[in-house]
């Protein structure tokens, strides 16, 4: 049951309470620098809408990308996180949050597409049965993932090669759908299952399995991105000033979703983007967004990158791939503008 608050909550009084709180502190608003730029070459940006939690910033930037001089600001609905990474490649959206390893599978694959930025650590959750407790537990496990989930199978090969497991042969990988799997898990008809936000919150509430691993707090894990802002390359390329507006807007987001989790996640509640409440609330406490200075998107991509190259899902170098596929220059610009 979806609990809600006795007063809906529209994007209006969504953005008047954060002026009540001090807009210019909380979303680190400095407006010389934002007002010597020229206005973005182009007043579109395109999105992707999935139905997860830990893409927050970006939907509660809607605002945000408005202030920054984008009059259409569009939500591709795609349904799941495998859509984004197609939709990026394509052209059909300009910019998305999406988890490293795949971005990284995709500049493999010679995808044009351009990583632009650290959005936040942590989302994935490594749930098991009474017989798994490590990750060496899961030699010889059945572990379930969702069909055509590229993220999650990528995590869950980077985490495996890093204690020595090899994913094709010490493990026998199933598919199911989300609701599926956790039903697979509570019946001990699988050994483990990967959950993203909603899922990890569902799971605890209904006492499906236990905590093995959290990428939010279990290192290495914790100490890289887990989603990363990445574009279309042709979109950076003749949209630099754009590119830069909408990445400005997105990080000031998730530095509401760190400081002001509850209206972020009544927002994003209110918007139908997640039916329930609670578990968004509890999603945006426990993801650090409001620390994405404190990470290095490079040291990331370098991270996952060698995990990959490990198991064989990869052949170039981390230095190769960061070579033809990332653009910092925006992300280091807005660290020094954004502080404090």
């Amino acid at each position: 049951m979806s609990i809600q608050h006795t007063q809906p909550f529209s994007r209006r009084r969504f953005l008047g309470g954060l002026t009540l709180a001090g807009t210019a502190g909380l979303l680190g608003l400095r407006p010389r620098p934002v007002a010597a730029e020229p206005p973005p070459e182009t007043a579109r940006i395109r999105l992707v809408q999935v139905p997860s939690i830990c893409q927050a910033p970006q939907y509660v930037a809607e605002e945000l990308l408005h202030s920054e001089g984008f009059t259409e600001v569009h939500y591709l609905k795609k349904a799941g996180p495998a859509d984004i990474e197609q939709a990026l490649a394509s052209g059909e959206a300009d910019l998305n949050g999406h988890f490293a390893a795949p971005l990284l599978l995709r500049l493999e694959a010679g995808d044009p597409i351009v990583v632009l930025a650290g959005l936040h650590v942590g989302c994935f959750e490594l749930f098991g049965t009474n017989e798994v407790h490590t990750i060496h537990d899961l030699k010889g496990k059945t572990v379930a993932v969702p069909p055509r989930d590229s993220a999650r199978y990528a995590f869950l090969a980077s985490m495996v090669a890093y204690v020595g497991l090899d994913p094709s042969k010490d493990m026998n990988f199933v598919t199911h759908p989300g609701a599926e799997a956790m039903q697979l898990l509570a019946e001990g008809k699988i050994d483990a299952y990967l959950g993203f936000s909603p899922e990890p919150q569902a799971m605890r509430d209904k006492q499906i399995g236990h905590l093995v691993v959290s990428s939010t707090v279990d290192r290495p894990w914790s100490q890289y991105f887990c989603c990363m802002l990445a574009g279309n390359r042709e979109f950076v390329h003749q949209h630099p000033v754009a590119t830069k507006r909408a990445l400005r807007a997105i990080l000031k987001a998730a530095n509401v979703c760190g400081t002001e989790p509850e209206r972020a996640a009544q927002f994003i509640v209110d918007k139908g983007l997640t039916p329930r409440y609670d578990y968004a609330l509890q999603s945006l406490k426990e993801l650090p967004y409001g620390q994405w200075r404190e990470y290095s998107a490079e040291d990331t991509l370098r991270f996952y990158a060698l995990r990959l190259h490990e198991v064989g899902m990869i052949k170039s170098s981390p230095q190769k791939l960061m070579a033809q596929g990332t653009d910092w220059r925006f992300f280091n610009e807005l660290k020094k503008e954004l502080k404090g």
